[in-house]
């Protein structure tokens, strides 16, 4: 068996995303305190440990007039598993601290991102006017073909060129964009907001987006989890059009 056969039996293939919560300090108490300082001074103190359920009015007020800075004292650390062009979308919100894996002190895994068969294939429209539609199943079938086929390829290169010597950080070079990456991000209620709002669809949103369904697929998992910690705030960002405060 040669060099490229050993790198195609290890290459694994996944249709789906990796968000873990490892660390959080958020709680709906957090925006009460941090809001009710401008009123009361030291004596806000005292609402550090508030009961928010006796407080979802003030902050669904705080939500509706885009009082934003109240939701920025409490932190999320995710850590997430997904395909390298996810994370070229991600790193364009400069609203979090992100630390990667690195292709050029590790050697990277074979594995790669296809899409599922219940994926969107077709763009109709023109630029800031468009949809995706379903495609066929000969669509489909071309799309797993060929990234199947080319991934495949690529690691086994990448693995000839490891073998000869050369450097991770040139090997990589020939590694597509579908290959999985990881990171942790961290970022406070606010940016998750801001990140959310653009990165999820939703038709009653009052400035609806229409992300790329990988990124999506993220936030989805990131929203979720936020929901659980701050369940009044969340219930806030929705209620009110899901804008970033």
């Amino acid at each position: 068996m040669g060099e490229g056969e050993d790198a195609a039996s290890e290459v694994e293939f996944r249709s789906d995303v990796t968000v873990e919560l490892v660390r959080a300090s958020a709680a709906d108490a957090d925006v009460v305190f941090a809001a009710r300082v401008s009123t009361k001074g030291e004596q806000s103190l005292a609402d550090v440990d508030a009961d928010p359920e006796r407080s979802a009015g003030l902050i669904n007020y705080l939500m509706r007039d885009r009082h934003g800075s109240t939701a920025e004292h409490n932190s999320m650390t995710f850590y997430v598993q997904a395909p390298i062009f996810v994370f070229r979308e991600f790193m364009r919100h400069r609203i979090a601290s992100y630390n990667e894996e690195s292709g050029r002190y590790r050697e990277l895994r074979p594995v790669f991102y296809v899409p599922e068969r219940d994926r969107k294939l077709v763009q109709q429209g023109k630029p800031g006017a468009y949809d995706f539609v379903a495609g066929t199943a000969e669509q489909h079938d071309l799309v797993e073909r060929e990234t199947r086929q080319l991934c495949t390829a690529a690691y086994a290169a990448y693995q000839r060129m490891l073998a000869a010597g050369i450097a991770r950080e040139v090997a990589r070079i020939v590694l597509p964009l579908t290959i999985y990456s990881s990171m942790y991000v961290t970022m406070n209620a606010r940016s998750l907001m801001n990140f959310l709002s653009l990165r999820t669809r939703r038709d009653d949103s009052t400035f609806p987006s229409y992300p790329q369904r990988e990124i999506e697929m993220v936030a989805e998992l990131m929203e979720a989890e936020w929901a659980r910690l701050m369940p009044i705030t969340h219930a806030a960002f929705d209620r009110n059009g899901r804008v970033a405060p």
